[in-house]
């Protein structure tokens, strides 16, 4: 009987040694995750970087091809486009599977979003390269959003327009509403599309350089992104949000 004490006391020691243990190692996994989750999003917010820092000079060689003679302008516009295909296919390095985005959601006013979209990918091409439109409804439209999320999509969006069109191209952007979606649709004269380019003949793009990423942040918010074309005619992206983002009382048909 006098044993017992000490056994059980033994045993009790045990138990919290073996505890303290898997506890460490418990520990030491959650700072490895930790660290892993730190490294993954600075190599992401790296990638995000490298995107946008391919995608302005791609912009500025597009502008300035449309400026030199025909002999030199081949070789700058292919260079140009190269750029914006590598912008792109990093842009679809960081696309994630569909809802796994969090947005963080605020009322935006749409007009001065889209304007500042416009100038990011008018700027580089330089005044005058393409002919832009925005529809005074678009711009009067207030929605609930992750301003810079939807900003990425325009972005996106609106850099494909550029790249596929001439000097002096109209690009629009449009409203469509319907019963329960609100679309940002922007058109363009499509001027540079390739029949290679279009999917089969239903006339839809595929979506394999860069607007995957796009898609993915317009799914975070419950919408989408389609692309439409037809050669010697243009496109359509149709960024489409659900009509329950357009705030009460604004845009409202």
């Amino acid at each position: 009987m006098e044993m017992l004490p000490i056994t059980l006391a033994v045993a009790a020691a045990l138990t919290a040694l073996a505890a303290w243990h898997l506890l460490g190692r418990a520990r030491a996994a959650e700072s490895r995750a930790a660290q892993a989750e730190l490294r993954l999003g600075t190599a992401t917010r790296s990638l995000g970087l490298l995107a946008r820092e391919l995608e302005v000079p791609g912009l500025s060689l597009l502008g300035l091809a449309a400026r030199l003679p025909p002999e030199a302008a081949s070789a700058v516009e292919a260079e140009g486009r190269r750029l914006l295909s590598l912008s792109e296919e990093v842009s679809d390095h960081l696309a994630t599977p569909s809802g796994s985005r969090r947005i963080m959601e605020n009322r935006i006013p749409l007009g001065p979003l889209l304007r500042e979209a416009v100038a990011e990918i008018a700027l580089p091409l330089g005044q005058g390269a393409r002919h832009w439109w925005i529809a005074p409804e678009a711009e009067s439209l207030i929605l609930l959003a992750d301003r810079r999320a939807l900003r990425r999509a325009l972005s996106q969006s609106l850099a494909r327009a550029a790249r596929e069109t001439r000097m002096g191209d109209r690009i629009a952007l449009r409203l469509v509403r319907a019963a329960e979606t609100v679309a940002l649709v922007i058109e363009d004269e499509g001027a540079g599309l390739s029949h290679g380019d279009l999917a089969g003949g239903d006339g839809t793009r595929g979506l394999s350089l860069g607007l995957s990423a796009a898609r993915e942040l317009m799914r975070a918010h419950g919408g989408d992104l389609t692309l439409e074309a037809a050669p010697g005619i243009g496109a359509r992206t149709w960024l489409t949000l659900p009509r329950g983002r357009v705030l009460e009382g604004q845009a409202m048909a």
